[in-house]
């Protein structure tokens, strides 16, 4: 009982002290915002103060929670996107232009913003930041001005450029770059690429990216130093990824894996959705592109494609489609939205069509519903790639693949075999020391309560690259090495010659 008393009055501080806390998130995609959501509104409810720039408001704030909303500054077509119907292999070298793309079109409204310029001339006492690492060093304008123990966030795998700010290994001989298409066992020619992709994604953030959004940050905020500076000040980085999922990789210890934080528990269906998915006998397959791809931007012989074969198979289809679908089958029901995750959790679902977005991926895992996956842009091609060497799913090669691979490789999905690894691949994924959120929570309050982290970063931070890679240490010991070989090859001609004149001598007398 005396145990019990000490333990409560020497935790009690941690809990009836609240927080103040800034959430900066700068990109207009939903579904990164979605992956940080549960964490800020689980920090708002256990009696933190939570400030919040982003494009995405709560509809009903919780009390200790506050919006200051981007969402009026919203530049119409960057929150969709199209289906690919190139297949170009130049898609996955432009990754990096096409988060350039994004950052330049919204990093000057956003800091420009009466919002945000408002906000800068309040009370900017914090104790701690979170804020997305993802495209841009924008929001370190803000992160500067505020001077707070800072968190970085990834919604997805962590891209090149950031791992240099914590000194985490980057080995591209098995880790692939995020835009690439590859598991982490890579051929020569794979090797070769992704170490080119590589290099030239760290060169065009840091020699490129960095210095324009540097230039907009001067422009709208003043008295910022380096941008690039700040952001490798951050504390701690809290990545949307687990290695059951996106592949076993080296960590430092102010890296932590999060991925599945944002998964709630699963909700009921809406009774048509739930009658459809309880009428089927041999089960329901579920279609979505996610939130940004629409339907009506599918190829027409592609769309003819998947109804053929939807039609050939005994499973009921759920597809997420925001307009008419001319030609549909009767075992396909079509609606403009549909609860994905409580989808995927219903035990009578079979499969999941996926185009491999880190969200869709998580929940078909976590649920144990294998995936077909037909990549599109950035990190779904290595995403893919992860779940296929995971045991949790197959890809479709959206633009070379014909109606017969389309048959069966959903037949494959749905044996009982590649149901059953699906389900040892979700085991896997939740069986965790403590839940993914609570983890993240805890390493936020963990921030705050050390004034920052800095603590855990490993020696290699900010290391130059010479000594990084050993280059020196090579270079010496060739030195010595080749010192030593040119010595003794001089030591073994003199005594060779001497010799061979002993010998000269002995043979004239």
């Amino acid at each position: 009982m005396l145990r019990a008393c000490v333990l409560i009055l020497y935790t009690l501080p941690l809990f009836t002290t609240g927080l103040k806390i800034l959430g900066l998130f700068s990109h207009l995609g939903k579904s990164h915002f979605l992956v940080v959501e549960p964490l800020l509104l689980a920090l708002s409810e256990k009696g933190h103060d939570v400030t919040v720039i982003s494009f995405f408001p709560q509809e009903k704030p919780p009390p200790r929670f506050k919006d200051i909303s981007l969402k009026n500054l919203s530049m119409p077509g960057l929150e969709l996107m199209e289906v690919d119907t190139s297949g170009s292999r130049r898609v996955k070298y432009e990754g990096v232009l096409l988060i350039k793309m994004f950052a330049d079109l919204t990093c000057g409204p956003l800091l420009s913003s009466p919002q945000v310029q408002n906000f800068l001339k309040g009370d900017l006492s914090y104790d701690v930041i979170l804020v997305e690492f993802f495209n841009s060093n924008c929001m370190m304008a803000i992160v500067e001005k505020v001077k707070a123990p800072t968190i970085a966030l990834s919604s997805c795998v962590v891209m090149p450029q950031w791992n240099d700010h914590f000194g985490n290994p980057d080995n591209p001989s098995y880790i692939p770059v995020m835009f690439m298409d590859y598991s982490d066992q890579l051929s020569f020619l794979e090797r070769v690429e992704n170490t080119v992709m590589l290099v030239f994604n760290k060169l065009y953030f840091n020699y490129v990216m960095d210095p324009d959004t540097q230039k907009i940050v001067n422009k709208y905020v003043a008295g910022v130093s380096s941008i690039a500076e700040v952001s490798r000040n951050v504390s701690l980085l809290l990545t949307n990824s687990h290695w059951s999922l996106s592949r076993p990789k080296p960590y430092v210890p102010n890296v932590i894996e999060v991925g599945g934080m944002h998964l709630p528990q699963h909700k009921p269906l809406p009774q048509n959705i739930e009658k459809w998915i309880n009428e089927s006998t041999h089960g329901v397959i579920y279609f979505s592109m996610g939130s940004m791809i629409k339907g009506h931007t599918f190829p027409e012989e592609k769309r003819n494609m998947f109804l053929r074969v939807f039609k050939r198979l005994p499973q009921r289809v759920l597809w997420k489609w925001e307009s008419d679908m001319p030609g549909k089958p009767d075992n396909i029901m079509i609606q403009r939205w549909m609860p994905q995750y409580d989808i995927l959790c219903h035990p009578n679902v079979k499969a999941f069509i996926s185009h491999g977005g880190m969200l869709g991926t998580t929940e078909t895992v976590q649920c144990g519903v294998p995936a077909l996956v037909m990549p599109q842009f950035g990190d779904q091609f290595t995403n893919a790639k992860a779940l296929e060497a995971s045991g949790g799913g197959l890809i479709f090669d959206f633009w070379r693949d014909d109606e017969e691979t389309l048959y069966n490789k959903l037949k494959q999905l749905l044996e009982p075999s590649f149901q059953q690894k699906a389900k040892q691949l979700s085991a896997r994924f939740k069986d965790r020391p403590l839940p993914p959120l609570e983890t993240a929570i805890y390493w936020v309050e963990y921030v705050a309560r050390h004034g920052g982290a800095h603590h855990m970063r490993t020696a290699a931070v900010g290391m130059p690259l010479y000594k990084y890679l050993l280059l020196d240490v090579i270079a010496f010991l060739l030195a010595v090495i080749t010192a030593i070989l040119w010595i003794t090859y001089r030591i073994v001609k003199f005594v060779g010659r001497k010799i061979i004149g002993q010998s000269i001598k002995v043979k004239t007398n």
